[in-house]
């Protein structure tokens, strides 16, 4: 009995150290994988100014309006009349704005509000209209219920994308109420659309395939099918679009509050201090809009270039192209 004992303690504390064993050489396989990546990433930066440039407009973007509060000399929201319309100085590095409150504060602030309607508002169009997009996709070109469905999805969102983008985002401000929940859910709404039709697009190009009919084979229901499959395989456009929408979404807020159906002063944000300070600009006190015009542009335009390097990054051809040019170009220095 001890003997006995004895080797299934043996074989048990065997059988344990082989766990750890494969764990730990996961995690190592992992590790390497993701210092690879990481490597890569970093050629394709060096390679691609332009994409370290997105980057790096995005991430400072953030990071101001992360620390604000350290950053920001005065309160975004505090006037000061004996400040009105300064040019800009030392005391304020941007000029102040016809009540006198500080711009520079306030632009450093305004991320906070437009980057949270434009994210909050993108990943729920995202999420929902890719969901849409995977069912209307799977089940189209069949016959019965499911299919009469995903048509008139499809002629719903054809319905939606008629309208002008901008005059639909006003009017559905104007149903639900002038709040940030209304903007979200409104820029929600527009961007719907554009994903829906972006992922039926990729499961119809996916559903045909060898793994995807196999899964079917083996028994997979047709969510298991869309949840593990398809969905996973299509998502390289949808990041790619996602990040381009955001910017999209960021000058559509400042757009909303430019035209008094968004955000209400003076709550620091983009739009409302253009709407502002365009009053000024006839007078020729130019930099309490165009300091704002500028930091909006500048997001926009680094939200680009960031979809832009995930649309390559997240295509595996244009990716092994890459990887080959990247390698070529080190045997050329070499």
């Amino acid at each position: 009995m001890n003997d006995n004992a004895r080797s299934a303690s043996e074989g048990s504390g065997a059988e344990r150290g082989a766990v750890g064993s494969k764990a730990g050489s996961n995690a190592a396989l992992r590790w390497q994988r993701f210092k690879f990546q990481l490597r890569f990433l970093l050629a394709v930066l060096r390679a691609r100014p332009m994409f370290a440039l997105g980057y790096f407009i995005v991430i400072s973007v953030i990071v101001l309006g992360i620390f604000a509060p350290l950053i920001a000399p005065y309160p975004p929201e505090t006037a000061n009349p004996e400040d009105f319309l300064q040019l800009p100085s030392w005391k304020h590095l941007l000029g102040t704005d016809a009540t006198g409150m500080d711009i520079f504060s306030r632009i450093i602030y305004a991320p906070r509000i437009d980057l949270t309607i434009a994210i909050a508002g993108t990943a729920i169009s995202a999420v929902v209209g890719s969901l849409i997009g995977a069912i209307v996709g799977y089940y189209q070109e069949l016959r019965g219920i499911k299919s009469f469905i995903s048509g008139f999805v499809m002629r719903a969102a054809d319905v939606l994308q008629a309208f002008p983008v901008f005059v639909f985002a006003i009017a559905l401000v104007a149903i639900f109420g002038q709040s940030l929940q209304s903007i979200i859910a409104a820029i929600a709404f527009v961007n719907a659309p554009i994903y829906l039709r972006l992922m039926r697009s990729q499961v119809l190009a996916i559903r045909n395939m060898r793994y995807v009919e196999a899964a079917y084979v083996s028994g997979a229901s047709d969510f298991t099918i869309m949840l593990r499959h398809i969905i996973p395989n299509s998502l390289g456009p949808i990041l790619s679009q996602l990040s381009v929408n955001i910017g999209w979404s960021v000058l559509l807020t400042a757009a909303l509050s430019f035209v008094g159906a968004g955000v209400v002063a003076p709550t620091p944000e983009w739009g409302s201090m253009i709407a502002v300070g365009f009053q000024s600009i006839i007078t020729g006190q130019w930099w309490p809009s165009v300091f704002p015009g500028i930091a909006l542009a500048l997001t926009v335009f680094g939200f680009a270039l960031v979809g832009a390097s995930v649309e390559v990054l997240a295509d595996p051809a244009r990716r092994r192209a890459l990887g080959g040019t990247l390698k070529q170009r080190a045997a050329e220095a070499a």
